[in-house]
């Protein structure tokens, strides 16, 4: 009797609400993470341009290392905390996937590929150990550095991809970005239309943002030559990030993208 009284206390106590570190999947969410892809392709292209590129990915470094400090500190959601951390991730994984090709030579096709693989190695560890790679189950410590390394991966992927078709495949920014846009649109229509798995979909979806919103960035600030319409990746970058602000200040105070607490057992 008094060890089925433990065992009862040890389950009550384990089965706790935990709020979640990441927010709700909807139209605002998508907004400013094409927003925030966009904007690190065009800081980090203006940082590494005006600076010295040593300097500026150790820049880009630390920012990225305190951003996600401070994310993993915080012990639930809160916005303007986790889109930080998202932009920087953006930043520093735009310029992982640069130096690659720029420093070491790396064709972008292979960059691609070793992103890609290594995105396939986080998912499968991730699964194997959580049993899901739901965006709605990222309520311990574990699941969300697998969370974080995914779009850190996702990143360094998808600013490879974007390249890939831009350069190597010579389609321009425009094109590259019309392409991204339909491709994007694919799994939610798969999942409205067809009952595709929402967990699939929405990692399929996630990865389609980075070449998406870096391709516009491109299009708009590279210069005349390049294919852009040279409005500068300053401006750009600048216009961006009050974007982002903007909706990060109304979704804060409308508190539209909460997920509700989750139940974990031990």
């Amino acid at each position: 009797m008094r060890q089925a009284c433990v065992q009862l206390r040890r389950r009550t106590f384990s089965a706790v609400p935990s709020l979640s570190k990441v927010p709700q999947i909807t139209l605002y969410f998508w907004i400013i993470k094409i927003l925030t892809t966009a904007a690190g392709e065009a800081m980090s292209d203006y940082l590494v341009h005006r600076l010295n590129p040593y300097l500026a990915v150790g820049i880009g470094f630390v920012a990225f290392v305190i951003a996600m400090a401070v994310q993993l500190k915080v012990r639930q959601y809160i916005p303007w905390v986790y889109w930080l951390a998202v932009l920087m991730v953006a930043v520093f994984g735009t310029m992982t996937a640069d130096v690659l090709h720029i420093q070491f030579r790396v064709p972008y096709v292979v960059s691609t590929i070793f992103f890609a693989v290594t995105l396939v190695v986080i998912f499968t560890v991730w699964q194997r150990s959580e049993h899901t790679l739901s965006i709605h189950s990222i309520v311990t410590r574990r699941r969300e550095l697998f969370y974080w390394a995914a779009v850190l991966a996702t990143f360094a992927m998808g600013t490879a991809l974007g390249d890939l078709t831009a350069y190597t495949a010579k389609l321009g920014f425009l094109s590259s970005g019309i392409i991204f846009a339909v491709v994007f649109l694919v799994p939610a229509i798969a999942y409205r239309f067809f009952n595709a798995n929402a967990i699939f979909t929405f990692w399929f979806a996630y990865v389609m943002t980075r070449p998406l919103g870096a391709s516009f960035a491109d299009w708009t600030g590279k210069t005349h030559a390049a294919g852009g319409l040279d409005w500068g990746d300053a401006p750009v970058a600048s216009v961006l990030v009050l974007a982002i602000a903007g909706f990060v200040a109304y979704v804060s105070a409308r508190r539209v993208d909460r997920q509700a607490p989750t139940t974990v057992s031990g």
